[in-house]
């Protein structure tokens, strides 16, 4: 099949003329009547849609499970297999004189800030503090729950959820599209990489199903973080200005205080992603950078330091020695225990919600990686895209983590901290290490990091979402559908977290990484085939060179 004729078909599908003009009408429109039809349901019928959305991710969990857990451990391998690989980590995701767009430092801040950013707030605390509690090797009797021999393995745990499994689905779908898009010509879009798989079929309706589901999955996947974000953000406006009326009688964010915090978000990231890429968004995102070192080494120097250092260095030891067996490990359902124990908590909120997350935040993280990794190797996109952040996560769990912990075993906190909802926690954990007069200054601080993190990933989700729609190339009328996509982000989430609260934002992710999640799969392999054809016709050509 002729490339530049396969790089035609795709684009016939694009309006030529009127409101649509440069933009696949058949996605973009299919996609808001889909996201349309999700809002209007969820705010008509919000019990309804609360006991639905819950339903479908129990029946996901329960019956997906291990494709879930598996397919993430095959991202890792694939990645670490294209990446070591001399004749394929060596390729560049482009042409032989194209060079890097962005700065290392500013490629990185992107990179971390898009793809995982707000998560360190708001889970760096939680999640280490629960898993001191339990975990599953508590459950299978290895360790103490709330001891102080449970420290490293509650760090282990947290490592791996936010660790290479995460990174691999992101930099896997990231590479496939770059070499796609930048070595074989075809547009930046998801259905280019299954090309080598569907050739023609992707011009009609294969194609567009798959463009579709890439904008839900963008969309639904941004409203987890984004929900999250808004909760802890409501919290932080509180801890700085005092208004009652962002928080409930139990001091949990109320609905109209997460809803005031998603305006002040959502309009903030509109105005980020109509600045472009290479204005609002990097640099935002190397303010990121700044503001979350500076946050780090605060709590290096007056939290736990010698207990961060070691749960550091130890709980990545344990990490990396586990990974193999903690990539490919499923606990079927069971009545026995401790598989029964394991299961439930594999299958709850952990494991395997936060693979399916991911994957439904793949497709516009992917997408925006892709978009500023031009000129870079797949080595180094890889590799960059995979330990660099990998290790500034280990870094943030420890560190935060350690301290609320040591707080806890000491006493100090007297359950105030492991008490307060994960969206306080980190809040909680403040005013314990400092004074009065210190407080308001780092909760300010907080308050400024939450809002540059949760604007990056909205901005680079919107701007990914056209980017899908105009079959990989941005018009220059797309200011008007970016203001009306951040608009749709909005109505998504704010319908959501009214109709079921933050349980149905987690339970609506699950809708679009099922099918996603093939989708990746799928690209995976097409990429491998193409790397085997494309060296293939190399050692063919040296052969007729030599002869």
């Amino acid at each position: 099949m002729n490339i530049k004729q396969e790089i035609t078909d795709l684009n016939v599908a694009k309006s030529q003329q009127g409101f649509y003009q440069g933009f696949n009408q058949i996605v973009t429109v299919g996609a808001k009547v889909l996201i349309i039809a999700l809002v209007l349901w969820a705010a008509v019928y919000s019990d309804e849609a609360a006991y639905t959305l819950s339903g479908i991710k129990a029946w996901s969990f329960t019956y997906l499970g291990a494709w879930y857990i598996y397919v993430m451990g095959f991202f890792v391998v694939a990645c670490i297999a294209l990446a070591v690989t001399p004749s394929i980590g060596e390729i560049k995701l482009g042409k032989a004189d194209d060079k890097p767009e962005f700065s290392k430092f500013s490629w990185i801040s992107m990179m971390f800030g898009s793809g995982i950013g707000i998560g360190m707030l708001t889970y760096a605390t939680a999640e280490p503090l629960y898993h001191f509690a339990n975990n599953p090797d508590t459950i299978q009797g290895f360790t103490v729950s709330g001891s102080s021999g449970n420290i490293i393995a509650s760090m282990k745990w947290a490592f791996f959820h936010w660790g290479l499994s995460a990174w691999g689905c992101y930099a896997i779908i990231g590479v496939c599209l770059a070499y796609f898009s930048y070595n074989k010509g075809f547009p930046l879009t998801i259905r280019s990489a299954l090309t080598p798989l569907f050739g023609r079929k992707l011009e009609g309706a294969v194609g567009h199903a798959v463009d579709i589901f890439a904008v839900i999955a963008t969309v639904l996947g941004v409203a987890v973080t984004v929900g999250f974000g808004v909760s802890q953000y409501a919290s932080g406006i509180y801890e700085v200005f005092g208004w009652n009326w962002l928080l409930n009688a139990d001091k949990s964010p109320s609905t109209q205080g997460m809803l005031f915090a998603l305006c002040i978000v959502m309009s903030l990231s509109i105005v980020s992603a109509a600045s472009g890429v290479g204005r609002g968004i990097k640099w935002l995102s190397n303010i990121n950078m700044w503001l979350s070192a500076a946050l780090i080494t605060f709590f290096m120097i007056f939290g736990a330091t010698v207990l961060s250092f070691t749960s550091l260095t130890q709980g990545l030891v344990a990490y990396v020695l586990d990974l193999p067996s903690l990539l490919f490990t499923y606990w079927a359902p069971s009545e026995v225990e401790p598989m029964k124990g394991l299961n439930a908590w594999q299958s709850g909120w952990w494991t395997i919600f936060i693979w399916a997350w991911w994957i439904g935040f793949a497709p516009f993280v992917g997408l925006f990686l892709a978009r500023i990794s031009k000129g870079r190797t797949i080595r180094e996109f890889i590799l960059g895209a995979m330990l660099i952040p990998t290790l500034v996560a280990c870094v943030w769990f420890a560190v935060l983590g350690s301290t609320a912990i040591n707080l806890e075993l000491t006493g100090v906190a007297e359950g105030s901290i492991s008490g307060a909802g994960q969206e306080a926690q980190l809040f909680m954990m403040l005013k314990l290490l400092v004074s009065d007069t210190i407080y308001p200054i780092m909760t300010s601080l907080i308050l400024i990091l939450l809002t540059t993190f949760l604007v990056t990933s909205a901005d680079s989700a919107i701007l990914c979402v056209n980017t899908i729609n105009s079959v990989g190339v941005m018009p220059n009328k797309s200011k008007t559908h970016i203001v009306i996509w951040g608009v749709m982000f909005s109505a998504v989430i704010g319908v959501l977290l009214i109709s079921g609260g933050l349980g149905a934002i987690k339970s609506a992710v699950i809708i679009a990484a099922v099918p996603f999640s093939i989708i990746m799969a799928l690209m995976v392999v097409s990429l491998v085939i193409s790397l085997f054809k494309d060296r293939l016709s190399i050692l063919a050509s040296q052969e007729i060179v030599s002869q």
